[in-house]
């Protein structure tokens, strides 16, 4: 009994946090960060995504949210195009975690939490909201207000903006 006990210690509590971070906003960014003080490691899995037309390439995706995160030692970002299951498998991650701001958010996610189930009932899906000031904040409305030349800054970091003004021309 005592030996199950410290393997169960013993085991690390992986977290992938996937997206497509087109770009990372400070909504993604507060998420990460509180996700570290829960998990021993989060993985920010930025997904290729054929289903949408990304304003930036995956390359660019990984490189921004690298920069921007780089300071937290307990966060790794990598990119991945295939099944979230299968990425978290290799990671030997046991959590997914995935963000709500809307009820049209948890709808989503939780269709998306049943069908990760029943693909992989020992990875565990976990939801976490952004504290409230970044609750508006999404990639979208970002791209909208950056596409038509409107100030960005509260919303993502430096980094983020300079990458969208060289993106739009700005």
């Amino acid at each position: 009994m005592y030996q199950n006990l410290q393997v169960i210690l013993a085991m690390k509590n992986i977290a992938i946090y996937a997206g497509t971070f087109d770009p990372v906003t400070y909504g993604h960014i507060d998420l990460v960060e509180r996700a570290t003080t829960i998990f021993d490691h989060v993985i920010v899995a930025v997904a290729a995504s054929t289903a949408k037309k990304t304003l930036f390439s995956l390359d660019e995706r990984v490189a921004l949210t690298k920069e921007v995160l780089q300071h937290n030692k307990q966060v790794q970002v990598s990119g991945f195009d295939n099944l979230l299951l299968e990425f978290a498998k290799q990671h030997q991650a046991n959590v997914i975690l995935r963000g709500l701001r809307t009820v049209t958010d948890f709808d989503y996610e939780f269709q998306l939490a049943s069908m990760n189930r029943q693909l992989n009932p020992e990875i565990e899906s976990i939801f976490l909201m952004p504290s409230e000031k970044y609750m508006s904040i999404s990639s979208s409305l970002v791209r909208e207000i950056a596409a038509l030349k409107g100030e960005v800054s509260a919303f993502v970091p430096a980094q983020v903006v300079k990458a969208l003004k060289q993106k739009y021309g700005n």
